[in-house]
């Protein structure tokens, strides 16, 4: 785990020492070697080093290729590299790291079959010295960052979005209306954009080409599918394919030549991660964040599950005053706009985990491709009723409302489109709100290229089912990596997600969804997993989370640094109305409100 920065253009680079204090801007990424390479001309390289596999020198970055063809920047790391590198017999390698491997394949192979046969996570920068070409990948999940900036054929590309944006080039670009407008509904900045003009990320599973002529070609190598076949439909076989994958998986991502260990916490998929690494790594060291909330703490069936999985276990148990302490220190970590509360106990598990690994071990990932989320639910409950023309629909909503309280179906019906409906799930800033707030964005639209959501109404349970996994791996799921990817960097940990490698996406896309789908079902194939794995601790009923009391925070202890930051902030550059945003704030502290997400929203973009 890496932080690079790249320079490429016609025109003149950046001072040497200029491009350096850039680089430094993510030191935290890799706070073990800086390394930097130019051509003196139009590309320069800059790496910092998180030494996990081959700590020698022989693992040091920008990497050139044997025969001198290809220069190399990477972060991530790639599982099956010794697998390629016996493609390769012939190659005699000076060190045994995966970037090594990389090169290697690039010259035998070029980069889009090297990038293919891939298998892990990664954001990585290929210079071809015979083309003069930049080449941009990132990984199939969007695991590992990339952002770009390209303006009059000058790119400049980071694993931090503030090293875009402080490159002179681009601190004095103006804010995207659209994107913004979209961060403010969704709470996280999606790929493919910037909030700034002429910036970007790349998508997941793209590559982006760049020659010195300013021509840009993108081509996406891998792209989750919304339909698959489904072609196991049996409980027995659906579990002996996961059992056997996941445990592939995590076997391959025990490789380190640092310590590991994992996270552990009450719920399903990070514990039964762990009873895989088990098997393979008799000393695992896991853990886990208590908290004094009897709703959220989860801490006891996490000490269940080490227990009866023999683990090594540590506790941070922190009562909602001790983590306050930590508010200024995790929210440091917001390098891009993002507003996910949970960063805080992210960082604290992670902060918590470097006192003894390098690497931990994550169970993100398992929501998303074995419909884990509530909203699965919600939503494919109402299919029978979607075609309904919208009279009856508003009919039939209110007989349930008046009968069950709406029980059996919910207010989705009422929307023209599932997708909408969706889409709507995910935004905690409703329009009356934001439309006061930023009044200039009234008529603004989202992004054309915006497409997650961009689904067509589906009257079948499991061809719905696959376009909301679809729209949750690349809308929910890429905030969460984004979110992990800071909490973690902030202390130079690497966290590895078995789910979200290759094999096990796939895997997951050969079982019947209905598996794991319909009222209380929610990821009932993983949950019988673990209960016939760890039969000692008993099946969830009520799931948990570790949390924060951010809304009586805003309004105690807070206080002060909401007013400031959110009073205080010349919001005039977002078009804002400075007097409504008193106003969210003061409705919030009377407690007429519950506003606490469009305030961090708010404050996450100040920040």
């Amino acid at each position: 785990m890496c932080g690079f920065l790249i320079e490429y253009s016609p025109r003149p680079l950046l001072e040497k020492k200029d491009f350096l204090t850039l680089l430094e801007i993510s030191k935290k990424r890799g706070p073990d070697y800086q390394g930097y390479w130019s051509n003196n001309s139009t590309v320069q390289f800059g790496f910092n080093r998180l030494a996990i596999v081959d700590l020698s020198e022989a693992g040091n970055q920008p990497m050139h290729s044997f025969n001198g063809r290809f220069t190399v920047v990477f972060n991530g790391e790639i599982y099956n590299h010794k697998e390629l590198r016996n493609k390769l017999e012939y190659i005699n390698f000076r060190g045994n790291s995966d970037t090594e491997t990389i090169t290697a394949c690039l010259e035998e192979w070029g980069v889009l079959k090297t990038v293919k046969e891939l298998d892990g996570m990664f954001a990585l920068s290929i210079y071809d010295h015979l083309t003069k070409e930049l080449t941009l990948v990132r990984d199939f999940a969007g695991i590992k960052p990339l952002f770009y900036g390209y303006s009059n054929g000058k790119l400049i590309a980071a694993s931090q979005y503030d090293q875009i944006i402080q490159h002179k080039e681009f601190k004095n670009k103006s804010i995207n209306p659209q994107v913004l407008k979209l961060y403010l509904q969704q709470h996280f900045m999606p790929a493919p954009f910037g909030l700034y003009e002429d910036t970007f990320q790349v998508l997941p599973g793209e590559m982006i080409t760049f020659n010195l002529e300013g021509k840009k070609t993108h081509h996406r190598y891998w792209e989750m599918p919304s339909k698959s076949e489904c072609s196991i439909t049996s409980e027995k076989e659906a579990q002996f394919l996961v059992e056997e994958t996941l445990n592939s998986c995590v076997q391959d991502q025990l490789l380190a030549d640092v310590s590991l260990g994992a996270f552990l916490s009450g719920g399903v998929d990070s514990p039964l991660i762990c009873s895989f690494a088990k098997k393979y790594k008799n000393d695992l060291s896991v853990f886990s964040i208590g908290s004094d909330s009897k709703i959220h703490d989860e801490s006891e069936r996490a000490r269940q599950f080490a227990e009866a999985l023999e683990l090594e276990q540590e506790i941070w148990n922190l009562t909602a005053k001790e983590t306050l302490q930590y508010w200024n220190e995790a929210t440091s970590a917001l390098h891009e706009p993002l507003a996910d509360f949970s960063i805080l106990p992210t960082y604290l598990v992670s902060k918590l985990a470097k006192k003894n690994v390098t690497v931990a071990l994550s169970g993100d990932g398992g929501d998303e491709l074995f419909f884990g989320y509530e909203r699965f639910w919600s939503i494919g409950k109402n299919i029978k009723y979607q075609n309904y023309p919208p009279l009856i629909r508003k009919a039939v909503y209110g007989f349930d409302k008046y009968t069950t309280g709406n029980k059996r179906i919910n207010d989705v019906v009422l929307s023209s489109k599932q997708s909408l409906a969706h889409e709507n799930l995910h935004s905690r800033f409703r329009p009356n709100w934001l439309n006061a707030i930023a009044p200039e964005l009234i008529d603004t639209n989202l992004p054309h290229e915006w497409s997650v959501y961009n689904y067509s109404n589906e009257y079948d349970e499991r061809g719905l089912l696959g376009k909301l996994r679809k729209a949750e791996f690349y809308g929910m799921m890429q905030k969460t990596l984004r979110k992990v990817d800071l909490a973690s960097m902030e202390n130079s940990l690497e966290v590895r997600v078995p789910f979200l490698q290759k094999k096990m996406i796939e895997a997951s896309l050969q079982i019947d969804p209905m598996l794991s789908y319909g009222n209380g079902k929610q990821k009932q194939l993983l949950k019988s997993i673990l209960n016939k794995r760890v039969p000692a601790v008993p099946e969830e009923q009520v799931k948990k989370g570790f949390s924060v009391p951010l809304s009586k925070w805003i309004k105690e202890d807070l206080k002060e640094e909401f007013s400031s930051k959110l009073l205080d902030t010349d919001f005039s550059t977002f078009g804002f109305d400075k007097k409504q945003i008193e106003k969210l704030l003061s409705t919030h502290i009377n407690g007429e409100q519950d506003l606490k997400w469009p305030l961090f929203t708010l404050y996450a973009l100040a920040k």
